[in-house]
């Protein structure tokens, strides 16, 4: 957006300055809301960087919630490119996200320490948007909606999310409805719990992957844009890992998690796991 636009879009050398109100850009971004939401809880300089750039993830969690929402709504509806655009825009998104590591990746031990008390039991695995992504990637488990239970909006949909398909789900369903084996016991799976991998998908996969230009190219094309997807995650959980390890190295993480033990572990995990282990039949 251009500071040099006047209201009617045209560019004018003399713009608009008066203002009955606050003005339009304000109405519109809400900046004055979102620059007064750092309170800061200790006296280190280095903790507002911390804050900010925690509080700037959450708003790239809201937006490729949004777009993951849009693609597995489409992909229900065999609306095969409108589900494209909102995965092809969430790789963007997912790019800058990652980036968001880039200001705390140097973090030393001290320099973290200096501040981290002021996190008190607060941790991201507690973030909600966050959670909401990791269920739309088919990673569910009802006991990640407890902490939540103290916030009745978030909880619900949390718990609304908890009980619907996943992008994964979404394209299984697709597959199957142009008729491909997808199992029935993988399509009536109980959604409230963890995706877990099926030879028999993996098998579809490797059929669609062998004969990229078939009758399912676009299925095939859709099968790569979710391994880019799963890729990015992949390497925003790599960046997490590796910059907790820098500024805390082994010692339990805050909230009681087991701090980079924990992450290792999230690490290993495949997102959508048979679009990797089919490339090994192809």
């Amino acid at each position: 957006m251009s500071h040099a636009l006047d209201a009617s879009g045209a560019g004018s050398d003399t713009p608009n300055l008066d203002f009955a109100g606050t003005t339009p850009y304000e109405d519109y971004v809400q900046a004055d809301v979102l620059t007064h939401l750092q309170h800061l809880r200790s006296d280190d300089p280095g903790e507002m960087v911390f804050l900010v750039t925690t509080q700037v993830m959450e708003l790239w969690f809201t937006v490729i919630v949004h777009e993951w929402e849009t693609a597995a709504r489409a992909l229900r509806e065999d609306d095969i490119p409108v589900a494209m655009d909102a995965l092809k825009r969430s790789l963007r998104e997912l790019e800058a996200l990652n980036a968001s590591w880039r200001p705390l990746a140097q973090l030393t031990p001290g320099q973290f320490n200096s501040y981290r008390s002021a996190l008190g039991e607060g941790s991201g695995f507690q973030s909600a948007m966050y959670r909401r992504m990791e269920f739309l990637l088919g990673d569910k488990s009802a006991s990640m909606l407890v902490p939540h239970r103290g916030a009745p909006r978030v909880h619900g949909e949390l718990e609304k999310a908890l009980q619907e398909p996943g992008l994964y789900d979404e394209t299984l369903r697709l597959l199957a409805r142009r008729g491909l084996p997808v199992p029935r016991r993988v399509l009536d799976r109980d959604l409230a719990t963890r995706y877990e991998p099926s030879p028999e998908v993996e098998a579809v996969w490797t059929a669609l992957y062998a004969e990229p230009a078939g009758e399912h190219s676009d299925l095939h094309r859709l099968g790569e844009v979710l391994t880019d997807v799963a890729e990015l995650v992949w390497r925003w959980r790599n960046d997490h890992l590796v910059a907790t390890r820098r500024a805390m190295g082994a010692k339990t993480g805050t909230g009681g998690s087991a701090g980079v033990a924990w992450l290792e572990k999230r690490a290993t995990k495949n997102v959508f796991p048979e679009l990797w282990t089919a490339r090994s039949h192809v």
